[in-house]
């Protein structure tokens, strides 16, 4: 049976920056470990009897999916809760939830727009409250990414990630997760579509190497990882065609793969838009590792989850 340690039990897991470079490599070596129990039919049902709760107020395949087959590995259970399946959606306050679902969950993962919702849900939940994805952060995204990466690198510490394209919630995630494990960012993208001056400073103060550029080729350069997401996320779709235009020249193709360190690594969190922000032969190509990244998913939450379920 895999061994988990008590340190993290009953935290919630809102931001990246709430979380210690300790506490995140908890999570990923456990991640590591459940991985490998996974792998060789090795019985690790370390959450018998325990229910999640997941929130969804926006849709998902990898979050869901994901979330719903740990939970069951590990031996619980997962509830979907729609948007329309709560009162929530009817005008019940973020507080009143809170207190009823930790009447009958033991942990809840969101998955919304507003991160204050997700702030206000952990202030009042007596729960754990997992952040599976707002248009600020997506914490949970990070954690396979990070997984990855190690994966790949044998380690985290001087890995060069490149970040191309719009500035938002996965990149404010990633650049702070690597400032916390010693890993150098770069993100390249127009200057209205940069990440927000707070999160940049939030992952400087917590001693990161990060660089703000506008130019993609210059990123990529000798980078160790290059990363992308989709340029029209949810909620996005009427400024699709401005997005298209002002992230042209962004997308990462062979060309930029060939301005990079030998053994680069790609990596998109999916779900991709061929010939925009990458292209089919890079995301099947021998240097992506999206696919074991997509999978990451997985084990990181499985280990995020028998971590800071009581």
């Amino acid at each position: 049976m895999v061994a988990v340690a008590d340190s993290l039990k009953g935290r919630d897991f809102v931001r990246i920056a709430d979380w210690s470079a300790t506490d995140l490599t908890q999570v990923l070596d456990l991640a590591d470990e459940l991985k490998r129990a996974q792998r060789e039919g090795e019985e690790h049902r370390l959450l018998p009897g325990r229910t999640l709760g997941m929130i969804f107020q926006k849709p998902s395949t990898r979050t869901r999916v994901s979330f719903e087959v740990g939970i069951y590995q590990l031996g619980g259970i997962g509830l979907y809760l729609s948007a329309g399946d709560l009162q929530l959606g009817r005008g019940e306050t973020v507080k009143d939830t809170a207190n009823v679902l930790s009447r009958y969950l033991s942990a809840i993962m969101i998955r919304t727009f507003a991160q204050d919702d997700v702030a206000r849900l952990a202030e009042h939940a007596s729960i754990p409250v997992i952040n599976g994805l707002t248009d600020a952060s997506h914490p949970c995204q990070a954690l396979a990414d990070v997984l990855t990466i190690r994966e790949r690198f044998g380690r985290l510490e001087g890995i060069r990630v490149a970040y191309l394209g719009d500035g938002n919630n996965v990149c404010a995630s990633l650049m702070v997760a690597c400032a916390k494990l010693g890993m150098p960012f770069v993100a390249a993208t127009p200057a209205s579509y940069a990440p927000e001056e707070r999160v940049v400073e939030l992952a400087r103060a917590a001693g990161g190497e990060v660089e703000l550029t506008d130019d993609p080729r210059e990123a990529a350069r000798g980078a160790d990882v290059l990363y992308t997401d989709v340029w029209t996320s949810m909620g996005q779709d009427a400024e699709r065609e401005q997005r298209l235009r002002d992230l042209a020249g962004y997308g990462i193709d062979q060309g930029l793969v060939g301005l990079a360190g030998r053994d680069v690594i790609v990596l998109h969190c999916l779900p991709a838009h061929y010939d925009e922000e990458i292209t089919e032969d890079v995301l099947y190509g021998s240097h992506s590792a999206v696919w074991d990244q997509a999978e990451n998913r997985l084990h990181a939450q499985k280990a995020l989850l028998a971590l800071v379920i009581p």
